[in-house]
């Protein structure tokens, strides 16, 4: 039987996404797919929950300021391409599909020297380290967005494959009424839904503790709130706090009015599979590339969502900011129709398609 690898992983973000490729092509090749990923961390769990095998490898993480966790990370990298490397090997895949992050560069490293051809994604609207990495090995590279093109050099440019995001199959078609079901909460409420990533996140959490009062004087707020043992706001009547929301959050976004959250590609992407507007707090800082601002803007110049960056970023602008949205449904309608032509086409199936052609000579 012809094997494909898959790699990526570190987040959910770079996972989910590419387990949506993965169930196409196995529906359209009947080809069986493996996963490289971090031996350490969540990527195991996630991917074998799907029903794929899973191989793990060490995993560095790359960084481009001087550091000195950098000369432990580079012998965790060189192992991870060695081990990546015997794995290949021994599996024999026709073809190597990156979801990126630090994880994925050493398999497509690997891949590139045993002669496997290597196709990569990235998600955001510019590119990261990994996957400006794993494009030298790539022989094509799929991103999201038209304006990706830019950030690439001139030769890499034509690699580019233009077909979005893939979003998890569950999120194309999902209903509200089972998501209202497990909230509890009936057809006519209305619902503000917080979303920090599966991890939670600190300052949309301390926003929302800020802004309660105002927020549910117009919705019923849902707010996954990430693993914190220290949160002690308690569940009410009008506000519903989740560590986690697992396999009902297709359901439970479909339900809601409105989505608060970050602009992780992941996140922004499967609420516009459902024609969400959203209002969007970006990573940002020193600890980050920037990405995730530049997401949010791309979305905001669309007309897709609100975003709330520096001095903005407070409970007094926010509650004013939801406010205004609650009253105004032309406002939210144009928002939504805005982000679903984003994810209106199928770009997980589109790019198991293309993965298909690609060794069609090997089935």
């Amino acid at each position: 039987m012809v094997s494909i690898a898959f790699s990526g992983g570190g987040t959910g973000g770079h996972i989910y996404p590419g387990l949506a490729v993965a169930a196409h092509l196995e529906k359209l090749t009947g080809c069986r797919i493996f996963w490289i990923g971090s031996k350490t961390g969540i990527d195991r769990a996630i991917v074998e929950k799907a029903g794929l095998e899973f191989f793990g490898i060490s995993s560095g993480k790359l960084r481009r300021e001087i550091n000195f966790r950098n000369l432990v990370d580079i012998f965790k990298v060189m192992a991870g391409f060695f081990g990546a490397r015997r794995i290949l090997r021994r599996e024999k895949p026709a073809l190597l599909f990156s979801k990126g992050g630090f994880v994925s560069v050493p398999p497509c490293a690997a891949a590139a020297s045993l002669h496997i051809p290597v196709c990569t994604h990235e998600s955001d609207y510019s590119p990261g380290l990994a996957t400006r990495l794993n494009a030298r090995f790539a022989g094509i590279i799929f991103t999201a967005y038209e304006e990706t093109a830019a950030f690439f050099p001139p030769a890499a440019r034509t690699k580019l494959r233009v077909l979005g995001n893939p979003v998890r199959p569950e999120f194309h078609g999902a209903g509200p009424e089972r998501g209202r079901a497990f909230l509890g909460l009936g057809p006519g409420e209305r619902i503000l839904l917080v979303l920090g990533g599966s991890l939670g996140a600190r300052q949309l959490n301390e926003l929302v503790r800020e802004s309660l009062p105002e927020l549910t004087r117009h919705y019923t707020v849902v707010h996954q709130t990430g693993p914190q043992s220290n949160w002690d706001i308690p569940a009410g009547e009008r506000y519903r706090p989740y560590p986690f929301i697992y396999d009902e959050m297709p359901q439970v976004v479909a339900a809601a009015e409105l989505v608060l959250c970050r602009s992780g590609a992941g996140t922004i992407w499967e609420c516009a599979a459902l024609g969400k507007p959203m209002i969007l707090v970006p990573l940002a800082g020193s600890g980050t590339r920037g990405d995730q601002v530049e997401n949010a803007r791309h979305f905001q110049r669309a007309g897709a969502a609100e975003v709330l960056t520096g001095e903005a970023v407070q409970a007094a602008t926010l509650a004013a900011l939801v406010a205004r949205l609650a009253g105004d449904e032309a406002r939210r309608r144009s928002m939504g129709e805005a982000a679903s032509r984003f994810a209106g086409a199928d770009a997980a199936a589109l790019i198991a398609a293309v993965l298909r052609d690609e060794i069609k000579d090997r089935l």
